[in-house]
């Protein structure tokens, strides 16, 4: 008796790696969709302490130098969004063999609609 021949030579260069494949967009779809709702909810707090703010400094309880707050956060946030992704991405990927299929996973996490 021969040996069963498989259909195709792709399916069986792919098989061994299906489970890692699997697992790694599955968690970057978790991780996608985590982020998307955690930025969401940083962005909400964000503009009520903006909010608070300025209802403080409508009504002179308290006095607010934009130009000395832009001047204070202006290089942080330069610095933060050019090396930010850069580290959010070593540390999410970090020791992962699946880390291509967690890419593309994380991708499409942060574009649904869930």
């Amino acid at each position: 008796m021969s040996a069963p021949t498989s259909a195709s030579p792709i399916l069986d260069v792919l098989q061994p790696l299906l489970p890692d494949l699997s697992v790694g967009a599955l968690l970057g779809f978790a991780t996608g969709t985590a982020l998307r709702y955690i930025g969401r909810v940083v962005l909400i707090v964000l503009g009520g302490l903006f909010m608070i703010l300025q209802l403080l400094s409508y009504f002179e309880l308290v006095s607010i130098n934009w130009l000395k707050v832009q001047a204070l956060t202006e290089p942080w946030l330069r610095q933060g969004g050019e090396q930010g992704l850069q580290w959010l991405s070593r540390v999410l990927m970090a020791n992962l063999p699946f880390a291509g299929a967690f890419s593309a996973g994380l991708l499409v996490g942060l574009r649904a609609r869930v």
